[in-house]
């Protein structure tokens, strides 16, 4: 069964997990981007050259491991809350 659609206010990172002044944000941004568009879970970190997961990815989990994740969509935002993702991972 295919997961659900992520939500389009859920590809930027939650500020509290990527502030808007830290050093690399554009190039993380870029290749997040690239991540998503080539269907990738995964990019390394300019600063870093660690994996980390892309906000798809961890949509498809199904769940906040809560555990810091940079692109974790479950994190509620200013607009509301965390959207339901129906069933149960």
């Amino acid at each position: 069964m295919a997961s659900p659609p992520l939500p389009c206010d859920r590809i930027e990172p939650h500020p509290a997990r990527l502030p808007p002044g830290i050093p690399h944000r554009a190039e993380i941004l870029r290749r997040h981007a690239e991540a998503l568009r080539a269907g990738s879970p995964t990019y390394a970190d300019p600063a870093t050259g660690l994996s980390v997961f892309t906000a798809r990815a961890l949509w498809d989990r199904g769940w906040c491991c809560d555990t810091g994740c940079r692109h974790c969509p479950y994190i509620p935002r200013p607009a509301g809350p965390v959207p339901p993702r129906g069933g149960s991972a």
